[in-house]
């Protein structure tokens, strides 16, 4: 079965198949870095690394640009409020989200430009778009003339007469409502208010609009086409509709092949806002002492088209799940069968397909998570006749998925010597019944990062995390 992706463009399913073969090429919109990114960021970013994993899976060779942006009309509000410089205001949050994003497991960009570091490329996209008529220079900056681009609005679905309608006026501000079609800045005359954040143009000393961007980033990294262009679905409109605007009328091709979007992330059932105490960034929820491996499977487990509700029971339940991959992957070491299991191999091809059918209908998660589960309680009832291959090999399946996955702990099997001793010394002092020497010992190791799991096999050291 091929990969199967919902494309906002056609608002249907689609065959996924890059312009180059087994080569893609993709874009994700990165954090705007005035704040530290909350939850509601995690959810896109996390969905952006299950979509890429899963391609590099399938034998897809990804080359991945995500941006950070580093200029707009939030970052100059806000670094003037802290009398920071530009640059050292960006940097602080840019600093944070690179720490966040390694602690959730999430694999980073090929590249991840800075917008302010592109300016050359915007200013030219501008002049080009102004050269073909596309963009006028008016009183306060640059702007994009909608009604030259027949196309506008073909990702968002917006009706054509609104589109004339609304045409006439002009947009200041980087973020605007749906109903508010106008043509939008691409450039910003200098105003006392930002400062000493400005460039130099032909049209006039000043700075970029935010929509610009992504544009002038994505095609200098990537081309004038890209396969993949993914973010959640507050960027359909304007910033994804003006990203298309603002490329193919000087390409003349189609900028993005497929477009993919995630839904809005919900907190006990109800918008997130700081108004009603339920606002939470990532560090919130590891400060309540949630793991990073459970939060990442939390919002990997919700279809990214679906609403996905954070919840604290929730979060319990993925600590859960976790734990069950955790268990399973140490009790596999208890399997002693002298002959390999029949059943397994064609039980780890069976799991695998239905795991890669269900990955391949538009990251159906859930469905994969079942096979998944399933497949560890199969293994559980064999687990008596299971050989040292055999759970050689179910751990290499298990690690395999987790490339996609990213939710399983990398075990070491053994202990170094020094734990091994002590609890060597700790079993024999509780055959001994010495029960002080034994607490005492246990107390080492707990100070030592490990504790003893005590099966019928035998004691089992396994560290503490």
């Amino acid at each position: 079965m091929a990969l199967r992706v919902h494309n906002t463009l056609s608002r249907k399913l689609e065959s996924f198949k890059p312009l180059d073969d087994k080569n893609v090429k993709l874009y994700t919109c990165g954090p705007t870095v005035y704040n530290v990114a909350h939850v509601g960021n995690w959810r896109a970013f996390l969905f952006y690394d299950l979509f890429k994993r899963y391609l590099s899976y399938r034998g897809f060779k990804v080359t991945h640009v995500m941006n950070i942006t580093d200029v707009d009309d939030k970052i100059i509000r806000d670094c003037q409020k802290t009398g920071l410089s530009r640059e050292a205001f960006t940097k602080k949050y840019t600093d944070l989200f690179l720490e966040d994003e390694k602690t959730i497991g999430i694999l980073s960009p090929d590249h991840m430009p800075r917008a302010t570091e592109y300016v050359g490329d915007m200013i030219s996209l501008i002049q080009s778009l102004m050269d073909k008529g596309f963009a006028y220079r008016a009183d306060e900056g640059v702007y994009f003339r909608v009604s030259a681009f027949k196309s506008y609005g073909k990702l968002s679905g917006i009706d054509q007469e609104q589109l004339l309608a609304g045409g006439s006026g002009r947009l200041t501000a980087d973020e605007y409502d749906k109903s508010s079609v106008q043509d939008f800045a691409l450039w910003k005359f200098h105003v006392p208010a930002d400062g000493d954040v400005m460039w130099d143009a032909p049209f006039g000393k000043g700075r970029p609009g935010w929509h610009i961007e992504c544009s002038a980033m994505a095609r200098r990294l990537l081309g004038d086409q890209l396969d993949v262009h993914m973010g959640g679905v507050d960027l359909i409109f304007p910033h994804h509709e003006n990203e298309i605007a603002q490329i193919e009328p000087v390409s003349k091709k189609r900028f993005t092949t497929y477009w993919l979007h995630n839904e809005h992330l919900l907190v006990d059932g109800k918008k997130m806002s700081k108004s009603l105490g339920n606002f939470y960034t990532l560090r919130d929820l590891l400060a309540k002492g949630h793991k990073p491996l459970a939060i990442r499977y939390l919002f990997i487990s919700t279809h990214y088209r679906q609403k996905f509700n954070l919840s604290m029971e929730a979060l319990h339940s993925a600590e859960v799940a976790v734990k069950t991959f955790d268990e399973f992957l140490i009790h596999l070491q208890d399997a002693a069968a002298e002959n390999d299991n029949p059943k397994l191999p064609r039980l780890i091809a069976k799991t695998e397909k239905s795991f890669q059918k269900a990955m391949d209908n538009d990251l159906n998660i859930s469905e994969a998570l079942a096979h998944l589960h399933n497949f560890m309680s199969q293994i559980n009832k064999l687990r008596a006749k299971l050989s040292k291959k055999d759970t050689k090999e179910i751990k290499d399946f298990m690690l395999r998925i987790n490339t996609v996955l990213g939710v399983m702990s990398e075990h070491k099997d053994e202990a170094p010597k020094d734990i091994l001793d002590l609890v060597a010394k700790r079993e024999m002092a509780r055959k001994a019944k010495v029960w002080k020497e034994s607490d005492a010992i246990r107390d080492q190791l707990k100070v030592k990062g490990w504790y003893v799991e005590d099966l019928p096999q035998g004691p089992r050291p396994r560290r503490i995390e």
